[in-house]
């Protein structure tokens, strides 16, 4: 992409043209895919226009969505910037701060609280019906690396297996794979919209009340589970009070929301993993990331290691 200075420059240029005044200084956010810039009162989000549509589907979503749960949009669309065209989407910017991967310095009491909230905002985003365009938005094909079938879970398992030709992985990280395939039901049903990226840095809270959740690049139609997966598998300590939270809120079992969200991470990581030994230069830090949580899954028995 064009460099970072022409980004910010492009940035304040599109904040202005959205507020009708100069949006006063904008610091850089970080992104794994974006460059994102924020002012006092404002947010802009900037990528290649030949780049992923996932920004794409999060603007055309954006405007539809229930009222409150995300950041307002005030404009989007392709900017010129050098010799290419960027797309952008400005959003008000909502106070609050993003709790973080892992909830770091939150207490049990505020981690139930704000696990409370974030279930009452998914559950307004599930129950949500769109219609006409926005529901086709949603259905458009996505490579989300998520749970779709068992049939899908095992193909994806072999096709790790026939990848990891140097024997990255250990074969009793495969049996595991295997076992939770097995356990896996046939198929995940697409009935009702889901964010699919619900981790606690997609989170923004103030005063210890859950403000809006952000980035809905990832949004589809799924299950709940898609959704409880990454609240609870992304709180750190408090993943046991998170699924308790999930577990009163719905009326599941304890046990059946363990075993939605393993088959989720089984996924996700096998997924993962394979993309990081298509292109290990690339995503050497994925493959050891992935590896570590994987034996964490399977060696660790993490989502029922509280219960054995």
């Amino acid at each position: 992409m064009t460099d970072l200075r022409q980004a910010h420059n492009a940035a304040r240029t599109i904040a202005a043209a959205a507020l009708g005044r100069d949006p006063g200084p904008m610091a850089t956010a970080e992104s794994s895919s974006h460059h994102v810039y924020v002012g006092s009162d404002v947010v802009v989000k900037i990528i290649d226009a030949a780049g992923h549509s996932r920004l794409n589907r999060e603007i055309a979503l954006a405007p539809h969505l229930p009222t409150g749960l995300t950041a307002p949009l005030l404009d989007s669309g392709l900017h010129r910037l050098g010799t290419r065209d960027v797309r952008y989407a400005c959003y008000a910017r909502v106070p609050g701060a993003a709790p973080g991967m892992g909830m770091p310095g939150v207490d049990a009491v505020t981690a139930r609280s704000l696990a409370e909230e974030a279930v009452q905002q998914l559950d307004r985003l599930h129950s949500w019906m769109p219609e006409g365009d926005t529901g086709q938005v949603l259905r458009e094909p996505l490579d989300h690396g998520g749970f779709t079938s068992q049939a899908a879970l095992f193909a994806e398992v072999e096709n790790l297996a026939a990848l990891d030709r140097h024997g990255t992985i250990p074969r009793p990280l495969f049996d595991g794979l295997t076992a939770i395939a097995k356990r896996a039901p046939l198929h995940a049903q697409a009935v009702v919209p889901v964010h699919a990226d619900c981790h606690w840095d997609n989170w923004l809270v103030r005063d210890l009340s859950v403000m809006a959740l952000l980035d809905f690049e990832w949004a589809r139609f799924g299950e709940p589970a898609d959704d409880w997966f990454f609240l609870a598998r992304f709180s750190g300590p408090h993943m046991e009070t998170v699924l308790d939270v999930i577990a009163q809120a719905t009326t599941s079992s304890l046990e059946t929301l363990r075993a939605e969200c393993e088959v989720r991470e089984a996924t996700y990581l096998a997924s993962d993993l394979c993309i990081a030994l298509k292109h290990p230069d690339a995503h050497a830090q994925m493959a050891t990331d992935r590896l570590h949580a994987l034996e964490e899954l399977i060696v660790g028995h993490y989502w029922w290691r509280h219960t054995r």
